[in-house]
């Protein structure tokens, strides 16, 4: 690699997303060299200047770059100026391959916000390969979505002494009271279009996973059943439903490859998403069901894409939330594991136990403003973990779920150092 790249290039640095991302950059990667990216240089000198004000730093000598996702050559010029991508442009679904095969023809990591499975394992499909011949890694999912409930899967077997059967996780979140206007907890424009397009896309990915994994992973015993579609958990005592963001299919993901690479038992997961109350769940069963079936035809994706207030319940703007809401929003995940102890471990991970499973860890991963706090750290800090740590990753390269990627690393440290990180923690050991 030419001696002269940035460590980084934030790419989409005057987006929703890309600018939060900036006023992060500022402390997670103190004492690297980076830039920002984008089609406009105007919008690129306003998002320093905001964020500057807002860290109280000069980011006006800022390396600006005009990268345009419908010109490849400037992608790829963008691309041979640093060691790392961070992309912040989505819907990964229309603008996120382009900046891949860039990236990779570039021989530069590239990293992610995405949530949209569809992507994400379309990226595994075409391009694992070639990451892996030109010595780079391509890791999607590193914000909200799914790095508390990847990492936490990583750190509930770190800390389990024994060997994990199966994990369920439930999903919290809210507001801290506050004196401001926009108490709701909010999104953007552009993760609303995500969604629409996920959902209305969903059933392209059995056809991608045939070709992605061929071999079906072995059955391991007992089976993790699911819950009912709507039911009180005593585990975080709040009325859950299916959680319908793509935490599972990124922890099966991870899952598959470390049973692929290291031969280790994988773990079964279901998420869940709490509510306070059975009205407040029925009412999110009534929007996603009105959600779902919008999302199947084109009027339906439309009216949609035009009205996201009305049809998410006042939870989606174009403007997005205000930064006085995003900042008073939290979350907390909760998972409930079960397994084996350390004395009952069998010689291969392939074996069957034939005793029930008797020992159970609860943990949290818990974090303030998870939506552009929380996910730009995350996102910050993977990008951090593959310059430093790119030595405890596996096989040199490839296109990687979070803890595929990261199981090895310090990158759990990492979030937990940052004043708007994540904590892990253990709640219970039985």
């Amino acid at each position: 690699m030419a001696t002269d790249r940035l460590d980084v290039i934030i790419f989409g640095a005057s987006g929703f997303t890309g600018k939060y991302t900036v006023f992060e950059a500022v402390t997670v990667l103190n004492g690297l060299r980076w830039g920002i990216a984008g089609r406009n240089r105007e919008k690129l000198e306003s998002v320093l200047k905001q964020m500057g004000a807002k860290s109280k730093k000069d980011l006006s000598q800022t390396p600006i770059f005009i990268a345009d996702i419908n010109d490849e050559t400037s992608l790829l010029e963008m691309a041979k100026r640093c060691r790392i991508v961070v992309n912040t442009a989505g819907p990964y679904r229309f603008h996120g391959e382009k900046v891949v095969n860039a990236c990779i023809e570039a021989g530069t990591h590239h990293v992610d916000v995405s949530g949209e499975p569809q992507y994400m394992e379309t990226m595994q499909l075409k391009y694992d390969k070639r990451a892996k011949e030109r010595g780079v890694y391509v890791v999607s999912a590193c914000g909200f979505d799914s790095i508390p409930a990847d990492m936490g899967v990583v750190f509930v077997e770190k800390n389990f002494d024994g060997v994990v059967n199966s994990v369920e996780t439930f999903l919290e979140s809210g507001v801290k009271e506050g004196t401001g206007p926009g108490t709701r907890a909010g999104l953007n424009y552009g993760t609303w279009e995500s969604a629409v397009y996920g959902l209305a896309h969903s059933d392209e990915l059995r056809g991608i996973r045939q070709k992605l994994f061929p071999q079906r992973l072995p059955k391991f015993y007992p089976l993790l059943k699911h819950r009912p579609l709507i039911f009180r958990s005593t585990e975080v005592d709040k009325v859950c439903l299916p959680f319908p963001g793509s935490d599972r299919s990124v922890v099966m993901r991870s899952q598959r490859f470390l049973y692929d690479q290291d031969k280790k038992r994988p773990v079964q997961m279901h998420a869940y998403v709490g509510f306070p109350s059975w009205i407040a769940a029925a009412a999110v069963v009534l929007f996603a069901s009105i959600f779902g079936l919008m999302s199947k035809f084109q009027i339906g994706r439309t009216l949609l894409l035009k009205y996201p207030g009305i049809f998410s319940g006042g939870l989606a703007s174009r403007d997005g939330p205000s930064e006085e809401s995003m900042e008073r929003t939290y979350f907390k995940m909760t998972f409930k594991a079960i397994g084996w102890p350390q004395a009952d471990r069998l010689a291969e991970s392939t074996d069957q136990y034939t005793v029930p499973p008797t020992k159970t860890l609860m943990v949290r991963v818990s974090g303030m403003n998870p939506g552009y706090g929380a996910t730009c750290v995350a996102l910050l800090s993977t990008a951090v973990t593959i310059l430093r740590e790119s030595d405890k990753m596996p096989n040199n390269g490839g296109v990687l779920a979070p803890a595929a990627a990261f199981s090895k690393t310090s990158l759990i440290s990492e979030l937990e150092k940052h004043e708007h990180g994540m904590k892990f923690e253990i709640l219970a050991n039985k």
